[in-house]
C-alpha cells in the first residue's frame, strides 16, 4: 500500500463513480446549450447568435475559477472541497433555469462555470490517492470518462428532453445530477486532508513559467477553432443543409463519438511523441475546420465533418501530458488550468464565431474562424519551442 493508504476508499469503484458522475453533470451542462440555442434565444427574446455570450460566460467562469480556487483552497480537505464545488455548480444551474431575462442568464452561466476546472483537478488527485499506487492512472482515467460520456449521451439526452419539456428542464436535470454527486461523494469518497504545505504563491508560481504559459496559450487558442464550429453547428446545419430540429441531439452525439476517438488516438500519439503530437493535431484540426466550411452545405457531409471536428479533442491528452512535464510541484494548478485553457478556447471560439455570423457571413464561416485559430495555436507552439531552445529549462 502507498503512503496514502489511510485515505484508501472502502469502495473505490463507487468513489470513482461518484467523481465520474460529477464530470458527467459538468460536461452535460457545458455542451447541452449548443443543442438548445434556438429555444433559449426565442424564450429570452434575443438573436440565436447572442446565446454564444452565455457559452462564453460559462467558459470564462472556468478560466477564472480554476486558478482562484486551486490557489486559495489547496489546504481544504478534498472531500469537503468537492462537495462545496458541486453545491455551487448545482445552484448555478438551477438558477440558470429559473431566470427569465437574458443577461442574468449569462451571469448565472458564469457562476455555474466557476467550479468546473477545480473539480476536475481535485477529483484527479482524490482518485489517485483513493487506490493503491499501481492503480492510480487507471482510476484517473475512469473518473475522466464521465466527461466523455456526457458528450455522447448526457448532452444529447438533455437536448432531446429540452426540446420536449423546455430548455429549462435540461438545466434543472443537471442540478439534480450535481445533488446526487454530492450525496455519493459524501458516502463513498474517503476523507483526504488538503496539502498543508500549499500556498497561493506556490500554486500560482506555475503560471510564471514560460513553458507552462506557452502550453496554456496553445490550448486557449488552438482549441478555440473546435468551439467556433461546434458552438453554432446546429443552426449551421439547419440553415445551410436543411437539417430538421429533431436531429439536434444526434449532432451532439456524433461530435461526442468523434471526441472519444480523438481522445483515444491523441493519448496514444502523445505517449509516442510527447511534443511532436501537438503540431500534428493542430494541422489536422486546421484542415478539418476548413473542410467544414464547404461540407456544411449538405447534411451527410456536414454530419461527417461534425464528427471529424470532434476528433480535435485529441489535442487534450498531448497538452495535459506537456503540462505535467513542465509544471513542477504545482500539479493541481496544472490539472485545473488545463481545463481553464480548454474553456478559454470555448469562450474565444464561441465569441469569434458569433461575431462572424452577425456580420452577415454564412453560418459555416465558423469553419474559417476555426482554421484561423488552429493556425494561431500552431504559431504559438512554434514560437514557444524556439524560445525554449534558446533558454532551456533547468534540469529536474
Amino acid at each position: 500500500m502507498s503512503a496514502s493508504s489511510p485515505a484508501a476508499a472502502r469502495h473505490p469503484r463507487l468513489a470513482e463513480l461518484a467523481l465520474a458522475l460529477g464530470g458527467f453533470g459538468i460536461g452535460t451542462s457545458e455542451f447541452v446549450i449548443m443543442g438548445l440555442m434556438e429555444r433559449v434565444a426565442a424564450n429570452l427574446e434575443v438573436a440565436t447568435a447572442d446565446v454564444g455570450y452565455a457559452i462564453s460566460a460559462y467558459a470564462l467562469g472556468v478560466v477564472v475559477g480554476a486558478p482562484l480556487i486551486s490557489a486559495l483552497a489547496a489546504r481544504v480537505p478534498r472531500r469537503a472541497l468537492l462537495i462545496t464545488l458541486m453545491l455551487v455548480f448545482a445552484l448555478g444551474n438551477v438558477a440558470s433555469a429559473l431566470t427569465t431575462t437574458f443577461w442574468p442568464f449569462v451571469a448565472l452561466r458564469f457562476i455555474a462555470g466557476l467550479p468546473h476546472g477545480a473539480f476536475f483537478g481535485v477529483a484527479a488527485l482524490v482518485a489517485a490517492a483513493a487506490v493503491p499506487v499501481d492503480q492510480r492512472a487507471r482510476a484517473i482515467g475512469r473518473v475522466m470518462l464521465g466527461l466523455s460520456v456526457a458528450i455522447v449521451i448526457g448532452a444529447p439526452l438533455a437536448t432531446w428532453a429540452g426540446q420536449w419539456l423546455g430548455w429549462r428542464f435540461a438545466f434543472h436535470a443537471v442540478g439534480g445530477v450535481a445533488l446526487a454527486t454530492m450525496l455519493m461523494i459524501r458516502l463513498f469518497v474517503p476523507v483526504q486532508p488538503g496539502d498543508r504545505n500549499a500556498s497561493p504563491r506556490r500554486e500560482l508560481g506555475a503560471l510564471v513559467s514560460q513553458r507552462v504559459l506557452a502550453t496554456l496559450a496553445v490550448a486557449a487558442i488552438g482549441f478555440g477553432g473546435m468551439f467556433a464550429v461546434f458552438s453554432y453547428v446546429v443552426p449551421t446545419l439547419r440553415d445551410q443543409a436543411g437539417m430538421p430540429e429533431a436531429l439536434g441531439p444526434w449532432v451532439l452525439a456524433i461530435f461526442g463519438i468523434g471526441g472519444i476517438i480523438g481522445n483515444l488516438v491523441g493519448a496514444r500519439l502523445a505517449d509516442r511523441h510527447p511534443v511532436g503530437a501537438i503540431p500534428c493535431i493542430l494541422l489536422w484540426s486546421l484542415t478539418i475546420q476548413l473542410g467544414f466550411y464547404v461540407a456544411a452545405n449538405h447534411l451527410v457531409t456536414g454530419l461527417l465533418f461534425v464528427g471529424l471536428v470532434g476528433t480535435g479533442i485529441a489535442l487534450g491528452p498531448a497538452l495535459q501530458s506537456r503540462l505535467m512535464d513542465v509544471a513542477g510541484e504545482a500539479q493541481t494548478m496544472a490539472a485545473s488550468m488545463n481545463h481553464a485553457a480548454f474553456n478559454g478556447a470555448n469562450a474565444l471560439g464561441a465569441w469569434l464565431g458569433g461575431i462572424t455570423v452577425k456580420t452577415g457571413a454564412a453560418w459555416s464561416a465558423t469553419g474559417l474562424v476555426g482554421a484561423g485559430l488552429a493556425l494561431g495555436g500552431l504559431m504559438i507552439f512554434v514560437l514557444g519551442r524556439q524560445l525554449e531552445r534558446r533558454r532551456p529549462a533547468p534540469s529536474g
